[in-house]
């Protein structure tokens, strides 16, 4: 007898994020998997969210409780529907000998979330694993978005509908800080945190960067542009930071990096690093606004 072993390629790596898309709108990808061996091989796809021990394995402390690097989920926020936010097509079949197989997967959000995932596992004869791919998207309710920085927030959402609070009635009642919102009681958006350290003796400067971009969507006109500003002032050049690309404008699908940089100056005192803030505004099919911190601080060679 001859002894084979099963040997498959796939087009994509671990991970699949299919970026940003409108909330209730729906894209698809694709990923290939071809049969370099010499034998028809029988394949299935499983979804960690249809997992039948899913709500076993859920009984443990809630991830939110436990810090970043412990936390071991790979099946976060799920539509409010009850129909998976990502899908997979075919999920059985055979690959022949030298021949490719074209999987679909859907992505499906009925809501606005930044933490859509699930974890697709391509298995051969029913038990081998061929392939895991980690699948990521996420979606917005508007025609732009805003990421990067220190993450501020715990990726789990609750499943609550809250409806909205009017700003002036929110900030009486204590619901919300008063550093979101204006003097016009106008929402001042979510705050972003950029953290710069400065490499002591570099000749080089602290660099971080904020992502402004277009959703890619069917539900826009072609060229719905998406403008962007991060303020400048004088307090920011005073402290040693420098802005590159702060203003620009954008057609649906693209992306820019706003870059910070920071050098310290000379008269910083270290035991008071500087933090100082800067206002992001984002004009699409509405206006919002991010609080951005600067906090940057000069750190020993290793």
């Amino acid at each position: 007898g001859h002894g084979v072993v099963p040997s498959t390629e796939c087009s994509v790596g671990e991970e699949l994020d299919v970026g940003y898309v409108m909330a209730r709108d729906t894209v698809t990808a694709t990923v290939q998997i071809r049969n370099t061996s010499s034998l028809t091989l029988p394949f299935s796809v499983q979804l960690e969210s249809l997992s039948p021990t899913r709500d076993r394995d859920r009984q443990k402390i809630p991830s939110f409780l436990t810090s970043s690097l412990q936390r071991t989920e790979i099946v976060g926020t799920q539509n409010y529907n009850g129909f998976s936010v990502f899908s997979v097509s075919p999920t059985e079949g055979k690959i022949e000998a030298g021949k490719s197989q074209d999987f679909i997967v859907t992505f499906s959000p009925d809501h606005e979330s930044l933490y859509y995932s699930d974890h697709l596992k391509v298995l051969l004869f029913g038990k081998q694993t061929a392939h895991e791919i980690h699948l990521k998207g996420a979606a917005r309710d508007h025609t732009m978005f805003v990421e990067g920085g220190v993450p501020l927030d715990v990726p789990v959402e609750s499943l609550a509908v809250t409806s909205p609070v009017a700003p002036q009635e929110a900030l009486k009642a204590g619901k919300v800080p008063p550093l979101l919102w204006n003097r016009e009681g106008s929402d001042m958006g979510m705050s972003l945190l950029l953290l710069l350290e400065y490499m002591e003796g570099s000749a080089e400067p602290a660099r971080a960067e904020i992502t402004v971009g277009a959703v890619q969507s069917s539900q826009l006109a072609a060229k719905k542009a998406v403008e962007f500003s991060l303020d400048s002032g004088a307090e920011l050049q005073r402290a040693g930071f420098e802005l590159h690309g702060p203003k620009g404008a954008l057609e649906r699908g693209q992306r820019h990096r706003i870059g910070v940089s920071w050098l310290p100056p000379a008269d910083l005192q270290t035991s008071d690093p500087p933090l100082v803030s800067a206002l992001l505004t984002v004009k699409g099919d509405i206006t919002e606004s991010y609080r951005v911190l600067l906090m940057a601080r000069v750190v020993s060679a290793p």
